[in-house]
């Protein structure tokens, strides 16, 4: 057996995928126009559950950002699927943004962000 087929063999195992299986991916859609700039995002975990049942899925989280950049009044606006819509919140709720300064104002307009989350096909290579 080559290296190349027995590491793509041992990534396999350690995602619990096969052949025909798919790898969960979350990828980040979109903020809407805020001046506030991150200072940390966090990702979503993409729930084990819906992987096993192939759920794929978008949800947009509205959120306020304080003073010091900490994320407040997080509430889902749209999702497709419920099973992301813990996920997303508590990855908002981890995320922080840049504190504003003393003499910045502190604009009254809420937040949102958007989550994908996709299943991405594995291709294992098979022994010749």
């Amino acid at each position: 057996m080559n290296s190349r087929w027995l590491l793509l063999f041992a990534l396999a195992l350690a995602l619990g995928a096969s052949a025909a299986d798919d790898v969960a991916e979350l990828a980040h859609l979109m903020d809407d126009s805020s001046d506030r700039k991150p200072l940390q995002t966090m990702v979503p975990h993409y729930p084990e559950k819906a992987r096993r049942q192939r759920l794929t899925g978008e949800v947009e989280v509205c959120f306020k950002v304080d003073r010091e950049g900490n994320t407040s009044r997080i509430a889902v606006r749209r999702s497709t699927h419920r099973i992301f819509e813990k996920p997303s919140i508590l990855a908002v709720r981890a995320s922080t943004y840049f504190p504003l300064d003393e003499d910045q104002k502190l604009p009254g307009i809420k937040t949102c962000r958007t989550f994908r989350f996709q299943l991405m096909p594995v291709a294992i290579e098979q022994p010749q």
